[in-house]
């Protein structure tokens, strides 16, 4: 209502007062201002600029109010266009009014907010709640609501049917009340707008018993969640037919962001390829005249959804040193490595055949580095260490990684160094987009010309 009547004024008042020539038109520009100001309502509210969070908070609500106010602008340049009268008005008066109204805004919305935040703290906003069920439940969302100081709720007291001596003399500071007949009575005072229902979800018969009794009283009634969705009080809720459903976990990278990547590995797995084959050759040479045994090494890896794949090297050991289970991670000075593999393994050259594996589908460019099943930290096994280490097999695993770029690659044989590694490709998987994918890529090229921890 504020911002209404605020850019209503300041345009008249720069009509009258701005030196502006409108007096021809003085009906055509009060029908614009009050047009404007009507839009800007409506704008406001699409955006959300008087919900409860924005009229608490500054930052959101100056940010949904400038955005209203420059929907508003754009709404009458385009009905300036279609009606052919952007002409007639003033364009020093439109650009004057649209600046000095969003500062107008701006001022106000500070003022109103913190006035809003007066009246909260004296609880003129707040409603009066009743908590039923002084169990685990209701003290959880006792203390929910006393974090939580931008709810407008003034927490009266909790009401329980159990015996007293089953039950504590307060909640969280909320002091116990008495039983259900006592809330009714309270109620039937006036002493009361609303109750929540802090009962186990299972206790079916005893929760219908209490809501039915509470339906005959003109407060609202609302069921607190069961203690499992405070776990996961942040997972957004969808609609399934009639039934609400939480959203607990999704796949990080679906849909069209999944098709992207692809098409991102796929193009960029083929340029490399092109620039590199003779780098390619060389290497497959330089393998084979150093010593005897394959070109290429075949390890198990695990990958995306736990699946295992046949992960691509340039054979950097000795043939008949080559570990397929029970994997001990090659350190400093390894004798089982050879002098071409010494080299390869220090520029990374060892890992340019997982191309092909990209090329095939197991791998990505960009991703967590996989890992043999067998490997271990510290003497533990990997999924030992950390219990969520699967978690990173929700993506392709990749050539190169955001832990990889940071410095947290080569041996793990510390746990903290895997715990290091883990975090970071969970960062990844968590913000994932194509330019992050692209900065690791740039970075990967630094890490190879400068390596670090690799031997």
């Amino acid at each position: 209502m504020w911002e209404f009547l605020v850019v209503g004024v300041v345009g008249l008042v720069l009509l009258a007062y701005g030196g502006f020539d409108a007096d021809a038109n003085l009906v055509l520009y009060t029908r614009v201002t009050l047009i404007a100001a009507l839009a800007l309502a409506v704008m406001a509210e699409s955006v959300g600029a008087y919900d409860i969070e924005a009229q608490f908070s500054l930052r959101l609500g100056w940010r949904r109010v400038v955005m209203a106010w420059a929907m508003t602008a754009l709404f009458l340049i385009t009905m300036g266009y279609l009606l052919k009268t952007s002409d007639v008005v003033s364009r020093a008066w439109a650009i004057s009014w649209f600046a000095s109204g969003g500062g107008a805004l701006v001022v106000t919305r500070a003022f109103s907010t913190m006035w809003v935040r007066r009246l909260k703290n004296s609880g003129t906003f707040n409603e009066r709640v009743a908590i039923f069920g002084a169990g685990p439940q209701g003290v959880r969302f006792a203390e929910y609501v006393k974090a939580h100081d931008r709810l407008t709720i003034t927490l009266v007291g909790v009401f329980d049917d159990r015996k007293a001596e089953r039950l504590p003399a307060a909640i969280a500071d909320v002091p116990l009340l008495g039983n259900l007949s006592t809330l009714i009575g309270m109620i039937r005072e006036g002493l009361i707008d609303q109750v929540v229902v802090a009962l186990p979800w299972a206790a079916e018969r005893r929760l219908q018993d209490v809501v039915s009794r509470l339906a005959l009283t003109p407060v609202k009634v609302r069921l607190a969640p069961d203690l499992v969705s405070f776990t996961f009080s942040r997972r957004p809720v969808v609609i399934l037919g009639d039934v609400p459903v939480m959203t607990l976990f999704e796949r990080p990278i679906s849909g069209l962001s999944a098709v992207s990547k692809d098409i991102e590995d796929k193009v960029l797995c083929c340029i490399i390829l092109l620039l590199i084959w003779p780098v390619l050759l060389a290497v497959a040479v330089a393998v084979r005249l150093d010593s005897s045994g394959p070109i290429l090494f075949r390890q198990p890896r695990e990958g995306f959804n736990n699946k295992t794949f046949n992960c691509f090297k340039f054979r950097s050991m000795h043939h008949n040193r080559l570990e397929y289970n029970n994997i001990t991670q090659a350190g400093r000075e390894d004798p089982r490595v050879t002098r071409v593999g010494r080299f390869i393994r220090r520029t990374s050259l060892d890992e340019l055949p997982q191309l092909f594996n990209v090329m095939m589908g197991d791998m990505s460019l960009v991703g967590p580095r996989p890992h043999a099943p067998s490997t271990r930290a510290g003497g533990r096994l990997f999924s030992e260490v950390v219990q969520s280490y699967a978690a990173r097999h929700k993506v392709k695993p990749g050539i190169t990684g955001w832990a990889q770029v940071c410095g947290w690659r080569g041996e793990t044989d510390t746990e903290e160094k895997l715990v290091k590694r883990f975090e970071h490709d969970l960062h990844y998987i968590e913000n994932w987009s194509l330019g992050l994918d692209l900065y690791i890529l740039l970075r990967t090229v630094g890490a190879v010309l400068l390596p670090r921890n690799a031997f």
